[in-house]
């Protein structure tokens, strides 16, 4: 079903010559930026070790690159559809590229976490001007689908290249590496995409306006901020102070775009069904899953023994089973539905995590691939059909701003999952019983345990690890249940939500 916010436009069955090729530049983006958000996993031991930092220093590190593209990413999305989206993607990629150099070479937490947040920056360029580039390239409702299908198998493909290549890189080389793998990619974007890239932008575009920019980055931070902050710390007076900011900033920011002329973000995008139950689904998925993978990389290691290149092995399953349903997937929902596809794929999810709620150090692998496996398959099925679903709600002068808001919600579920559900597992571990003479550093991470270990007699070093190991293991299985819960309730939520929304078909051939 069209939805009625987007106008009959007859001149999208004209089919844009080099589409497919500029597609092949597009997805190198999103490679890009998924291989970073993996590694970071599997390098966590390793920064731990050497930089020392704090539990929530280590939590920082993990989730501040999701806070500030999560503040971004609108204002971004809307400048793209202001100036030049393909302008937007190349600037971005080059400062993503430099950036992560300046992310190898971190040497204290506190710049490693500076160097994550202008790597947010960084990011917030390059996933709403990929999605809206392919608004723009694929007018016929099937390519498009097939596009947003290979854009979000891409996206999976980088989350198995990247543990397994970082694995590599990580029996080789110092943890820095990890980062310097962007290089290259970054690289092959920008020289083909000055050739390739078509440049679109909104024909009526209107101001930047920078209130709407600075509200949107002061209200997303403090609520994210906050949220984080009471979950790990509990309330208090400073962690409720940035939720109040946070929020007022948030309503100023949408009453502000209710009176603009030219809103940052057209606010009545959301009287769509159909475009806020794919925001939403995609939120609270992504919510549900980011706590739990963020920690898993560490189980696979430090709990099971795991080397790097091993333990990205053993995350393969998930990102095989995202590449095949995300290819399938809009076929799927033409033949079926889109609420029957979004809503079996979150069930999916929600089902498997509940099977890893039976984790324990002895898991065997068979399991645990099994449950990736069935992960992988339900995300790429719903977030494939929930991007082509937002894609083609809007018109394709907002197709940057409408792509902002997919990317937010993944963001800043990705945000609110490594906090809330990090957290749980922080917390479960931090009580955990020890040997006298344990230093206290190891109740702040499973790596500083690990490294204390080290400095113990054999018999208290392994009185240490299989206390430490064991909290850590039931704070992921208490994580697990809470992401189960979730997912199974917004599948539920999303077959209501999605009810009447189908994927556009194309329009039938000419004859004559």
């Amino acid at each position: 079903m069209t939805s009625a916010l987007r106008p009959a436009d007859p001149t999208e069955a004209a089919p844009r010559p080099g589409r497919w090729l500029a597609l092949s530049v597009l997805v190198l983006a999103v490679l890009l930026v998924a291989v970073d958000a993996t590694v970071l996993g599997l390098a966590t031991p390793y920064i731990s070790e050497d930089l020392r930092p704090s539990g929530t220093q280590l939590l920082w590190i993990g989730d501040v690159y999701s806070f500030v593209i999560a503040g971004l990413l609108v204002s971004m999305g809307s400048l793209g559809d202001r100036i030049g989206r393909k302008r937007v993607l190349l600037v971005g990629a080059t400062a993503f590229g430099a950036i992560s150099v300046l992310n190898a070479y971190a040497s204290t937490p506190e710049l490693m976490i500076l160097a994550r947040a202008l790597l947010g920056v960084a990011g917030a360029t390059l996933m709403p001007a990929t999605l809206a580039l392919i608004r723009n390239l694929f007018h016929d409702p099937r390519e498009r689908s097939l596009a947003v299908g290979i854009w979000g198998a891409t996206a999976s493909a980088g989350t198995a290249v990247g543990p397994i290549v970082g694995g590599f890189l990580l029996e080789h080389f110092w943890w820095g590496s990890v980062f310097l793998i962007n290089l290259p990619v970054m690289a092959v974007l920008v020289v083909v995409g000055v050739k390739f890239l078509p440049e679109s932008k909104s024909a009526h575009p209107g101001p930047w306006d920078m209130t709407s920019v600075a509200l949107s980055l002061v209200g997303m931070i403090g609520v994210v901020y906050a949220v984080k902050e009471a979950a790990t710390h509990g309330f208090s007076w400073p962690t409720l102070g940035a939720g109040v900011l946070g929020a007022a900033a948030l309503y100023w920011f949408i009453r502000r775009q209710l009176t603009l002329p030219t809103p940052l973000l057209d606010m009545r995008l959301f009287r769509n069904r159909g475009f806020s139950g794919a925001v939403l689904a995609d939120l609270l998925t992504i919510f549900g899953l980011a706590g739990l993978v963020f920690f898993l990389s560490q189980f696979l290691q430090l709990v099971q023994g795991r080397g790097p290149l091993e333990a990205g092995l053993a995350e393969l399953p998930a990102a095989v089973g995202a590449v095949v349903a995300g290819l399938l997937a809009g076929r799927a929902a033409r033949r079926f539905s889109v609420r029957s596809v979004v809503s079996g794929g979150l069930a999916a999810i929600g089902l498997a995590l509940a099977v890893l709620t039976t984790l324990d150090r002895s898991t065997g692998y068979p399991l645990l691939g099994a449950a990736l496996l069935v992960v992988g398959v339900g995300a790429g099925l719903s977030f494939t059909v929930t991007a082509d679903v937002i894609l083609s709600s809007v018109p394709k002068d907002q197709a940057g701003s409408a792509s902002a808001v997919s990317e937010t919600a993944y963001e800043l579920g990705a945000a609110l999952g490594i906090a809330v559900l990090g957290s749980i597992v922080t917390a479960a571990y931090r009580g955990f019983p020890s040997p006298p003479g344990t230093p206290e550093s190891a109740h702040e991470s499973l790596g500083a345990a690990t490294e204390a270990a080290s400095t113990l007699p054999p018999p208290k070093a392994e009185a240490l690890l299989t206390a430490a190991q064991t909290a850590f293991t039931h704070g992921l299985t208490l994580a697990a249940t809470a992401g189960a819960v979730i997912l199974l309730t917004t599948a539920t939520a999303a077959w209501y939500l999605l009810r009447t929304q189908h994927l556009e078909e194309s329009p039938p051939k000419s004859t004559s």
